[in-house]
């Protein structure tokens, strides 16, 4: 089976293996553009990017429902551990990875702050560049434009996933910039039109990736999919 991405709206996915089941950033109770409930979410595994609300809402009820591993961020695996009663986590930082039965996962920079919800520090904010058997994935995370994209880049990306959306995290222009940098194959655009402040034209943006990159826009309505 291929590894299969399906947009859960703003900055949440689902990711199905055949054999495990991934979540990056969960927030779904009170996400307008959530194409799911959280009660109805399986995982095997949660990997978090950073502390904010709209990137962990859903994280401690999932994960405590479903005995799921919580990779991140030491300071905001801690914090689960300790305020919610996660019971499997592994703490990491920046540049750390470890082996997980679905491959490797590697927290990259990211430049952006973190702070979880009832204001405790969130540690550093971060990327994820995940490895499947299909290929390596770059989740950006919430973040702005940076050269050292350039050597996530060397990596090798089936997929980037970059936030567009402006105001919190780069805008259009500078994702542009990113996918230039990066060199994917596809590329899929996330973080936007979720409320006002981060409203986009993302066919528009779509168009102009084709036409100044060599890498394939795929923008996903919340509850699409897409495989490796």
């Amino acid at each position: 089976m291929a590894t299969e991405i399906n947009f859960l709206g703003h900055a949440s996915f689902q990711i199905n293996t055949g054999d495990h089941t991934i979540l990056i950033d969960p927030f779904l109770t009170d996400n307008p553009a959530a194409s799911a409930n959280a009660d109805d979410i399986h995982a095997d595994f949660i990997l978090i990017s950073h502390g904010h609300f709209d990137h962990v809402g859903d994280v401690a009820a999932i994960a405590n429902r479903t005995k799921a591993t919580i990779v991140g961020c030491f300071e905001i695996t801690e914090w689960f551990e300790k305020n919610h009663g996660v019971e499997n986590a592994i703490g990491m930082n920046l540049g750390g990875g470890v082996d997980l039965p679905f491959g490797r996962t590697k927290i990259t920079p990211a430049v952006h702050s973190s702070q979880l919800p009832d204001g405790s520090y969130g540690g550093i904010a971060g990327g994820l560049l995940v490895t499947f058997a299909d290929g390596n994935v770059y989740f950006a995370g919430d973040t702005a434009l940076f050269l050292d994209m350039q050597l996530i880049g060397r990596a090798g990306l089936e997929l980037a996933v970059l936030p567009i959306g402006d105001h919190f995290t780069m805008g259009p222009d500078d994702a542009i910039e990113a996918v230039k940098m990066l060199q994917p194959k596809r590329v899929l655009p996330f973080h936007y039109n979720t409320w006002p402040p981060i409203e986009q034209d993302v066919d528009a943006w779509a168009e102009k990736v084709r036409a100044e990159t060599d890498a394939e826009p795929v923008v996903l309505a919340p509850g699409g999919s897409l495989s490796l």
